[in-house]
């Protein structure tokens, strides 16, 4: 999923399941900022303090990075969380280990994640790990059948959409190479079309099976089924009862993923703040916005720094009492404790050591 549906789409959810704005505007910024949180390293401070980060994404997250994109401890936590083939703890899929691997909506992995997340929830990076769990289990639904490791599940031929020049133009881009190389690791063989909310498509995957997606009912499935998980953190009971989106707004959210058809995710995001700002949705008029880097972005805030990309041999940065309390800080705690979570708790109860 790209910025119109991580950012957007996850406050317009946050405020449809009871958060006042100011609270899902954290949890949506913690939500796209999973993509956007390229640098890893300590950070050291001109007093001597330091502080150790890590990554959730990849500094240029491009289909054809194929070294850089086989780190596991990016792709399994934060984009293709394991499915277990669907089935729940203390039972595995027939076949191999790769089956384990596989991406799968709404799997018990992925429950099981949500209640590690509301466990934090009093914590004071609560709404920060919200938000990067929200991400997780978005993706869920949008990476489902592929894996994040390099593996013939993810090749994928005879791809379709309801656009076949759009087809063209994207396979026309891969080279030889690529194709060998690249695709097999997360959805590369497939580009941006498990990404794209508006797409009907379908590909043969490396298995040799026909898949058909339609990424609007996905979408949506997702969104519905995200406000659930909120409502019940918001009650602190993962079990509670849960109604999900009211109606007209779920009709709503499935009439702007269908019908903003940009090929460019800034944009359909631009034309999502420009809804909720006109009080599209029940919850009313709200002015939102998302800066990743530079001026009034967390990280800014945090740390004074307008750069993109951190210099590990650079100046120390200024250090700022408020630097503790800080939501890139909070975000940076939240993304560890998630990681760890999954990695050496969760997938292992499943069976499934990946790291």
């Amino acid at each position: 999923m790209q910025i119109d549906f991580h950012h957007t789409v996850t406050y317009v959810v946050a405020r449809l399941a009871g958060l006042p704005h100011t609270k899902a505007s954290k949890v949506a910024y913690a939500a796209q900022y999973v993509d956007d949180a390229t640098n890893d390293g300590v950070i050291r401070f001109e007093n001597g303090a330091m502080y150790s980060r890590i990554s959730s994404a990849h500094r240029m997250l491009d289909y054809r990075n194929s070294n850089a994109l086989k780190n596991r401890r990016v792709w399994l936590p934060f984009h293709f969380l394991p499915g277990n083939g669907g089935l729940p703890a203390g039972q595995a899929p027939r076949g191999r280990f790769y089956k384990r691997l596989v991406c799968r909506p709404d799997s018990n992995v992925a429950r099981d994640m949500l209640k590690a997340c509301m466990a934090d929830k009093h914590k004071p990076y609560g709404l920060h790990r919200l938000g990067i769990t929200l991400h997780v289990y978005a993706d869920t639904w949008a990476h489902q059948g592929f894996a994040g490791v390099n593996h013939k599940i993810n090749k994928a031929g005879d791809i379709r959409s309801q656009n076949r020049k759009d087809d063209d133009r994207l396979l026309a881009r891969l080279a030889n190479y690529f194709l060998s190389r690249a695709f097999p690791l997360g959805h590369g063989a497939v580009l941006s079309y498990p990404d794209r909310p508006y797409v009907d498509w379908s590909y043969k995957n490396g298995m040799g099976q026909t898949v058909v997606r339609s990424n609007p009912k996905d979408f949506v499935a997702a969104a519905d089924s995200m406000c659930r998980a909120m409502q019940r953190w918001l009650r602190d009971d993962p079990d509670a009862p849960a109604d999900g989106l009211p109606p007209a707004d779920k009709q709503k959210i499935g009439t702007l993923l269908k019908g903003f058809k940009n090929e460019d995710g800034e944009k359909r995001h631009t034309a999502w703040l420009k809804k909720i700002a006109a009080g599209y949705f029940s919850f009313g008029p709200a002015k939102l916005s998302y800066v990743p880097k530079g001026r009034y972005s967390w990280k800014h805030k945090a740390l004074g720094t307008m750069e993109w990309v951190d210099d590990p041999q650079g100046e120390p940065f200024e250090y700022k009492e408020s630097f503790l309390a800080s939501d890139w800080k909070m975000f940076h705690d939240a993304l560890q404790a998630h990681r760890f979570d999954i990695i050496h708790d969760i997938l292992p109860a499943f069976g499934i050591c990946v790291s």
